[in-house]
């Protein structure tokens, strides 16, 4: 039986630390999904499509090892999507006290209604101050992300 794991966030744009989390969880796991969800309390700065194709460039760039499919999701729960793929947890990056917060009660529901557990990762040090909407923030600002995002993103921004 392999062992699949659903790496879900809305990657907007795609971070350092989102990568170091999507190779480390390769390593655990047979099959890795990386799920482009949309987030409704979030506005959104990059277009799904957009930031399935900086995922898959940026995996392919850095030469992430495993098996690593990217996807995105925008209709109904995320362990639909878990259920369809054959996924029994979810890996979910924990940056703070606040990201444990707001993660857990999810986590419980999740594992109550299809039996997916959810597997929180700690960041690398070196990224646990890296967020998608600061890397937003600070670009739309003229400033330089490129210490928080893979080339294919830092590429991209610049051409916005």
């Amino acid at each position: 039986m392999s062992r699949i794991a659903v790496v879900p966030g809305s990657f907007d744009p795609v971070t350092l630390g989102h990568l170091d989390v999507i190779a480390r969880s390769a390593r655990l796991f047979d099959e890795i999904h990386v799920l482009v969800v949309h987030n409704p309390d979030k506005s959104a700065m990059l277009p799904i499509a957009q930031r399935v194709s900086l995922i898959e460039r940026s995996i392919a760039d850095e030469r992430l090892p495993g098996n690593i499919v990217v996807a995105a999701w925008s209709v109904g729960l995320l362990v639909d999507y878990c259920t369809d793929v054959g996924a029994n947890a979810l890996v979910k990056g924990i940056r703070s006290q606040v990201d444990v917060a707001y993660e857990t009660p999810m986590a419980i529901v999740n594992r109550d209604l299809a039996g997916v557990e959810t597997v929180f990762m700690l960041p690398n040090p070196a990224n646990a101050h890296v967020s998608s909407s600061l890397v937003r923030q600070v670009a739309a600002l003229g400033g330089d992300v490129s210490p928080y995002v893979p080339r294919a993103v830092y590429d991209y921004l610049q051409e916005l």
